[in-house]
């Protein structure tokens, strides 16, 4: 029966990496190692696999000063003279215990450059004993609310507001739609990147969790080790599991993108089939071959870029619509 292979720039980073004895990792040692990643994945030499931004956009830190904390987030927009009032997007990166959102900045720069629109990156909270995923929805939410409240200082239409996330960002994004619903604040759209969605006992039951349990860029022992972080002891999961969600009506439309190669595949696929019997409009699109996180690394996995431009026309049509 015929394989598929992950791309051959992934093959050679899996072949020179460090395999990680993910289930007796220590905190100390999940500091350390969170810690060297993100400074790699901040560096101009990660450019070569997280690709060069758009240089149609700027790109700032800044912070945002919320009621009890602040949080940095990575803003992205259109280099040439807009007017004000420009789409925002709300952008979560993936990782769950690592990550930053330097990762991504090649697809922000772009959708803010092309679509044009304002790019928010949440540099949300990582998961660690004593921080929950409730900490890191928590952060999503309360920066699209901020910026939403607060959109003439942001120079943002707030009636063209859309969620984007990847990975652990792609269920922070799905979970920022339920509460914009209950809220009734109006989305426009929400995209979700192989998104983790159920957090529940089923989390490990779908079949692409076996099928792809060793994957290049994710494995199932290091998604038991982001279970174990983000739902501890005493946590509802269902709280945190869009896909268990009683209702799922009225929601903003959603694009769900799936690399085949995953553990978490299937999430998407049965979040997809879930938006639609709710009534709720969503597309569902597949990308052979492609890999956990491939759009944060089009160096290496070419159909990062045709995920991008599904994600820049679904979001033009969005908001022109």
């Amino acid at each position: 029966m015929y394989r598929e292979r992950p791309p051959l720039g992934i093959r050679m980073l899996r072949a020179i990496g460090k395999e990680r004895d993910w289930p007796t990792m220590t905190t100390e040692e999940l500091v350390a190692f969170r810690d060297a990643e993100n400074r790699k994945r901040s560096s101009r030499f990660a450019r070569v696999i997280t690709g060069r931004p758009d240089r149609g956009a700027t790109i700032r830190w800044q912070e945002v000063r919320l009621p009890d904390r602040g949080l940095q987030v990575r803003v992205y927009r259109p280099a040439t003279e807009q007017d004000a009032d420009l789409p925002l997007v709300l952008h979560v990166h993936g990782g769950g215990f690592v990550g930053t959102a330097v990762q991504s900045d090649w697809v922000n720069s772009h959708l803010a450059a092309r679509l044009p629109a304002v790019v928010v990156s949440v540099e949300h909270r990582l998961l660690a004993p004593g921080t929950p995923l409730s900490a890191a929805v928590d952060d999503g939410w309360d920066v699209l609310r901020h910026v939403v409240r607060h959109a003439a200082e942001w120079g943002v239409d707030p009636a063209r507001t859309a969620v984007f996330g990847e990975s652990t960002g792609g269920l922070i994004a799905a979970l920022a739609a339920l509460r914009a619903r209950e809220s009734g604040l109006l989305l426009r759209a929400q995209v979700l990147v192989n998104p983790a969605v159920d957090l529940t006992e089923t989390m490990f039951d779908h079949p692409s969790f076996i099928r792809h349990a060793n994957s290049p860029t994710l494995t199932v022992e290091q998604l038991r080790l982001f279970h174990r972080l983000a739902v501890p002891p005493g946590t509802d999961p269902h709280a945190v599991s869009p896909l268990r969600a009683d209702d799922l009506s009225g929601l903003a439309p959603a694009l769900v993108v799936v690399p085949t190669l995953d553990p978490l595949a299937d999430h998407g696929r049965r979040y997809a089939e879930r938006l639609l019997k709710s009534g709720t409009p969503a597309r569902l699109t597949e990308h052979a071959g492609a890999t956990h996180a491939f759009l944060s690394m089009p160096g290496v996995v070419p159909q990062a870029k045709a995920a991008r431009a599904e994600i820049t026309e679904f979001l033009r049509g969005r908001f022109d619509g």
